[in-house]
């Protein structure tokens, strides 16, 4: 039997489970390499790996290696070999190409039209006709992998994805692709205790993978059992026979696991989400077999008659300030559920963030690393037991400001201020200048310059000088203590080196905040102030909100829609208090719909509208901006706009949206239902303050997706290039 050396590959940080499942199929001399995994085996083998591997991405069947140092190498290396032996002169073909470090190639597409030509060129010369090319389903898929100067060629056996089981409708974005799902089951210890009868339960299922994973994995159902087409079907050297008969054992295997299935049940507080993962559930085959049920996370429980088992969760990833404390909100609601009705199950999370963890309050083992996309993710296993369980800490946001103030005004403050007030001078003398250069009358003058200061301090300038300090995160590791009386420095010096009185400086403590809602008040002073940008009046309020009104590392973007707006209709998403729409507006945009939930920023935005004369054909819309979009980009009658803003929160679970936003789960089908909306020449402006924040470009094929971020940093934020990410998007 004919030996191959085969490559699987798998998502960074997978090598490993993927290695144990190869060899556990029958792989011989298997290897771990980076997003990989090299092995031997015949064709048996070969079919298996694609059948039965629940963590693979594809699996490759090497053809052969040669050197590339030129377009002509490359061209001569493929005709090397004898392709006739692969597919007939009238079948189809398709060609994957990456290069890496290859100075003479490094175009992918101008690779794959090269890799394209040797082959139909070779068959051409010999039949006198040719291959056509089928990017959807070919009888055989190339794949040229170009790494320095050398070329690894390869025959895709699995054809597509192979996470790509088969039961998720293509319509749902998805959260977490499905061998991640299964890569965290087989962490969490699953297999072993789905045998000993254990249940599984997802309390924030969403469309329902983790359920369906688990169940595969239960069952002993091979994941590729829903797959109609692979790589090697239209090979010429497929053998039906061989493949069959995997086939009729992987059914007989599923039949008999079927009957031995523990129970699995999700919840999700959204009827919509719930629906789609029964939906998947029946295109899986497993009708009856997973319950569902419409039901809060704060009313997640198990039956008495449910075995003890797993709780498998994949809950949001929050991490912007505002965004975070109502993630932390959640993540201490779950951690109260696990030990009121949880306790001696184990409990598996993936989190974007790890500080959310100890939100939980429940001591975890050392966390595994896993990348859901590009993201970097921990997943923390816990045993629920009340030897693990701790009480998270909290702190009254108004204590410690009253704290901070009291000390700074009765002199007791850090003797190392002055090192700080020479650093605020030092700003000021470089930035005053620059803004007064570029008309800039709000701008940040510190960022975090010194580590053992770590606050933000933006100046507002209006009728009078306004200054807004907010107070970052300080290490684990800095005494509390200490940190107070830096901070009360710093309250103390900013009002002397910026020559105003104390009251005019205004902090914030947001990472603090207790608040369940993003849009309640911290307080009720009604004191607004007007400051002007490019033109453009603003209210801003320094005490009643965690924001001001008018997010200033925006500058650049909010000027670049008032310099494209002339004659457009323009669309501003979760746009906060208006501050895009009248930049757009005050640049001659003809008409505009600006859609934001919060009655308070709605409000806001139209005494904007009024301060700068705006009326006409400029509505508000007060609507979850998800929600309106989605039922915008359905309708049949579709209104077009010339130039849409998108910047949504990180996360929000406001009551008055159906289901939790999260930012990085949910931007492929946002910008998606937004380009919907998009004139056949117009453009979508996405931005976010998500910092760990990865564009999902491959769901999002079809669309033109430029990074401008670097060119929307202002000079005053040069400091900190992650505050915020933004994109040109258009058709």
């Amino acid at each position: 039997m004919t030996q191959y050396q085969l490559f699987a590959t798998t998502p960074k940080a997978m090598e490993g489970i993927l290695a144990n499942e190869i060899q556990a199929l029958g792989g011989q001399n298997v290897q771990q390499k980076m997003a990989g995994v090299t092995f031997q085996g015949d064709l048996a083998m070969a079919y298996k790996a694609c059948l039965w591997s629940r963590t693979a991405n594809r699996i490759l069947l090497l053809l052969g290696s040669f050197e590339v140092k030129s377009q002509q190498d490359l061209y001569d290396g493929i005709q090397c070999v004898d392709w006739s032996e692969h597919l007939n002169a009238d079948d189809s073909l398709a060609v994957s190409f990456s290069s890496k470090n290859n100075p003479a190639i490094n175009n992918t597409h101008f690779g794959a039209l090269k890799v394209k030509d040797a082959i139909v060129d070779q068959m051409r010369a010999k039949f006198g006709s040719r291959p056509n090319v089928d990017t959807e389903r070919p009888n055989i898929r190339v794949n040229v992998y170009l790494h320095n100067d050398t070329a690894q060629l390869s025959l895709d056996l699995s054809g597509q994805s192979l996470h790509r089981r088969g039961y998720r409708d293509i319509n749902i974005t998805a959260p977490i692709k499905e061998n991640l799902a299964a890569a965290i089951l087989l962490r969490a210890g699953w297999p072993e205790i789905a045998q000993q009868g254990g249940s599984l339960i997802d309390p924030m299922c969403g469309s329902g993978t983790l359920l369906l994973e688990g169940a595969l994995i239960a069952g002993d159902i091979a994941p590729g059992l829903l797959h109609d087409y692979f790589g090697f079907i239209g090979w010429k050297q497929h053998n039906p026979a061989l493949w069959q008969s995997l086939l009729d054992e992987a059914q007989q295997r599923r039949e008999i696991g079927l009957s031995k299935l523990p129970v699995i049940a999700g919840f999700d507080q959204d009827r919509r989400t719930a629906a789609a993962a029964l939906q998947h559930i029946d295109n899986a085959g497993l009708a009856g077999k997973i319950h569902i049920e419409k039901r809060d996370i704060s009313a997640a429980s198990a039956a008495e008659s449910w075995a003890k088992g797993l709780i498998v969760c994949n809950p949001p990833y929050g991490e912007r300030l505002g965004d975070e404390e109502q993630a932390a909100l959640l993540y201490r609601q779950f951690g109260e559920v696990l030990k009121d009705r949880f306790t001696g199950w184990q409990a598996a999370i993936i989190i974007g963030n790890p500080e959310l963890g100890f939100k939980l309050g429940i001591r975890s083992q050392k966390p595994i690393t896993l990348f859901n996309g590009a993201l970097e993710c921990k997943l923390l296993r816990f045993t629920v037991e009340e030897s693990a369980f701790f009480e998270p800490k909290t702190h009254s946001q108004q204590e410690r400001i009253e704290h901070i103030s009291r000390r700074a005004q009765t002199g007791q403050v850090d003797s190392q201020a002055e090192m700080f007030a020479n650093r605020l001078r030092k700003n000021l003398k470089k930035l005053a200048k620059w803004a007064k250069q570029q008309h800039i009358h709000c701008y940040r003058l510190y960022d975090a310059d010194l580590p053992e200061y770590a606050v933000a301090i933006d100046i507002y300038q209006g009728e009078q000088t306004w200054v807004n300090v907010q107070e970052y995160e300080s290490p684990k590791t800095v005494d509390p203590i200490k940190a107070n009386q830096r901070l009360a420095g710093a309250m103390a010096a900013i009002p002397q080196v910026l020559e105003i009185p104390a009251e005019q400086v205004f902090l914030k403590i947001r990472r603090k905040q207790k608040s369940t809602d993003q849009y309640e008040k911290l307080g009720d002073s009604r004191h607004f102030h007007v400051v002007e940008e490019s033109g453009c009046k603003f209210w801003v309020n320094f005490e009643d909100y965690l924001d001001t009104g008018l997010f200033l590392d925006h500058r650049p973007i909010r000027l670049l829609i008032q310099q494209q707006a002339k004659g457009k209709r323009f669309l501003n998403l979760f746009a906060y208090t208006g501050s895009a729409t009248v930049h757009a507006a005050i640049g001659g945009a003809i008409s505009s719909v600006t859609v934001d939930m919060s009655n308070t920023y709605l409000d806001w935005a139209r005494r904007n509208f009024v301060l700068n004369g705006i009326d006409g054909d400029h509505r508000l819309v007060r609507a979850d901006c998800s929600q309106w979009l989605a039922e915008q980009a359905s309708a049949k009658q579709k209104t077009q706009f010339d130039l849409i803003f998108l910047d949504p929160p990180t996360f929000s679970n406001s009551k008055r949206m159906d289901e939790a936003f999260d930012i990085q789960k949910d931007h492929v089908q946002l910008i998606r239902n937004a380009a919907a909306l998009l004139a056949p020449d117009g453009i979508l402006y996405f931005s976010t303050n998500f910092r760990r924040f990865k564009m999902d470009t491959e769901a999002l094929s079809g669309l033109v997706i430029e990074d401008i971020s670097s060119k929307m940093i202002p000079e005053d934020f040069a400091r900190d290039a992650k505050i915020h990410y933004c994109w040109k998007i258009s058709h």
